[in-house]
Formats: C-alpha cells, sequence, structure tokens
C-alpha cells in the first residue's frame, strides 16, 4: 500500500515528512526505479512506539476515571 493513501497526506506534505524521519535515521529508504520504499530503520522504534501508546493509554484510562468519580459527585437529582 502507498504510504499517501494509507495517511490521507498530500504527495508534497508526505515528501517533507519523509525526508524528516530519513534525516533523523527513523526511516531508511530504499530507490528502486521511479518509486521508493521507506522501511523502519531501528527496530527499537517500535519498541518507544509501544512505550508512548502504552503510556498514553494509561493515561486517558485515569483520566476517564476522575471523570466518572468527578460526575458522580457533581451529578444533580
Amino acid at each position: 500500500m502507498e504510504i499517501a493513501e494509507a495517511t490521507g497526506l498530500g504527495q508534497a506534505n508526505l515528501s517533507k515528512h519523509l525526508k524528516v524521519l530519513t534525516q533523523a535515521g527513523i526511516l531508511s529508504r530504499q530507490p528502486k526505479g521511479t518509486s521508493a520504499y521507506y522501511e523502519i530503520a531501528d527496530p527499537m522504534i517500535f519498541e518507544l512506539c509501544e512505550l508512548a501508546c502504552d503510556r498514553i493509554s494509561e493515561r486517558i484510562q485515569q483520566q476517564a476515571e476522575s471523570l466518572k468519580t468527578l460526575r458522580s459527585k457533581t451529578a444533580v437529582f
């Protein structure tokens, strides 16, 4: 699948992001003919993403619990 289709980004915007990620060493780029193929350059990126997503999930759950508690205390009968 092409990245543009998967992300819904325009070609120019996508190219800018891919260039930044490639220059940062996060992605590697393999040109083939008129196309270019990208892959994650460092497998540790997957672990980093998993840690970030887990932490965000925890924060969302904590906020949901706090909101639930707050609503139960301020409910008008």
